[in-house]
């Protein structure tokens, strides 16, 4: 609700400026042209993930995790950090938070083991493995346009370094940190069935085999070049059918993110006449230019410092025009994706993930988070830009 009025008001504020004629109508239509597609796919998506997770999908990988954890937690923290980062790569970040949160505090309860490693891993690495395709981030599918729109591979190129680098760091900092309890170990006949909330007790095996199918076939279809949108709205409707038959009262009109919609829409609005009034400029006198590693720390850092003020999307759209090259798009990819560590609101997957916490009895003080990241996302950020330097032309693997 509370994202919701944001994303009203943001609304509201955004029509002001297109009324009054501080944002042309022109620049109004280039923006839906551009946007679209990209909220069509977010769309979409949500609905997919939602679904899948309804025919037990993701409660089955629970169920089966903590056995090939083989009684170990270090072994156990590694599967989720695995699952984590593909979840994140291949089905977004905010898929993650959602949806993947729930499935580690169940799997590390029943375990009998401390959670905070665990949730504190599912977090970072929604934004952090962020990176690598288009898909897992709403700031990559942007940047993906802003650069021409480069196929996925191309993409993959441009960002693997990075974020290899970006998942690594926060990984080695919750094993350093939580090195005692990663070394704990569970029993492996103690625990019961892992419990997912979901709306309905048993499994549906036909449901859940069309959700494994439509998910193997969309991620390769989604990395393919194909217009994104397409092939996720393919997959939604396609489960859509499927629960029709099957689980009816599962379609809901609340399966489509409204308050995000509402909330994305606001804010794209009002940053663009922002940036039409000169923003992005003023900006610019403090993200800098060029491509060496000090240039390029500099935009990570600045979008970073954007993200944990105000929000991750709206410091690179602010950021956008500074980066005029592909290494400089990564490099404000770098700042804005694995940045948002530190405030709860820099990212909506940060909001997201504490919000199914609280949901299920978890304590998190903010404080305490922000003292974690401000240690975890400067060291990510410097990782992730060294990278980029040695593997990009002219550096040491380039």
């Amino acid at each position: 609700m509370r994202l919701a009025i944001i994303g009203l008001v943001l609304l509201v504020a955004g029509g002001i400026t297109v009324a009054t004629g501080v944002l042309p109508w022109q620049e109004v239509a280039v923006l839906v042209e551009r946007v679209a597609p990209i909220l069509g796919f977010v769309v979409a998506m949500t609905v997919v993930t939602e679904l899948v997770s309804e025919a037990g999908a993701f409660q089955w990988i629970a169920r089966h995790v903590r056995g090939w954890g083989r009684g170990r937690s270090v072994l156990l923290w590694l599967l989720l950090s695995l699952f984590a980062t593909l979840s994140t790569v291949f089905l977004s970040l905010d898929t993650t938070a959602v949806l993947l949160t729930p499935v580690v505090v169940t799997v590390a309860r029943q375990a009998g083991l401390p959670v905070l490693p665990f949730a504190l891993t599912t977090v970072w690495l929604a934004n952090t493995a962020s990176l690598l395709l288009p898909i897992s981030n709403l700031t990559n599918l942007l940047a993906q346009h802003n650069l021409g729109g480069i196929s996925p591979a191309q993409f993959a190129q441009l960002m693997w370094a990075p974020s290899l680098a970006a998942v690594l760091v926060p990984l080695a900092f919750i094993a350093v940190v939580f090195r005692r309890e990663l070394r704990k170990t569970y029993a492996l006949d103690s625990a019961r069935p892992a419990q997912v909330p979901s709306s309905r007790a048993g499994t549906d095996k036909v449901l859940l085999g069309a959700s494994a199918v439509v998910l193997v076939l969309l991620i390769p279809a989604l990395v393919s070049g194909a217009a994104i949108w397409i092939p996720a709205t393919a997959a939604a409707v396609i489960l859509a059918v499927a629960f029709a038959i099957r689980r009816p009262k599962v379609l809901k009109v609340t399966l489509i993110p409204w308050s995000l919609l509402l909330f994305t829409c606001g804010l794209f609005l009002v940053v663009e006449a922002t940036q039409y009034l000169g923003a992005s400029l003023l900006l610019g006198q403090v993200a800098g230019e060029g491509g060496g590693f000090v240039e390029l720390l500099r935009l990570a850092m600045t979008g970073a410092l954007g993200s944990n003020v105000v929000n991750n999307l709206p410091a690179y759209l602010l950021a956008e025009p500074l980066a005029g090259s592909p290494v400089r798009m990564a490099a404000l990819l770098v700042g804005v994706n694995a940045g948002p560590l530190i405030t709860p609101w820099a990212s909506l997957a940060t909001l997201l993930w504490h919000d199914r916490l609280v949901r299920m009895n978890v304590l998190i003080t903010w404080k305490g988070y922000a003292v974690f990241g401000l240690i975890v996302a400067p060291l990510t950020i410097v990782a992730a830009i060294a990278a980029l330097v040695a593997v990009g032309p002219g550096g040491l693997f380039g």
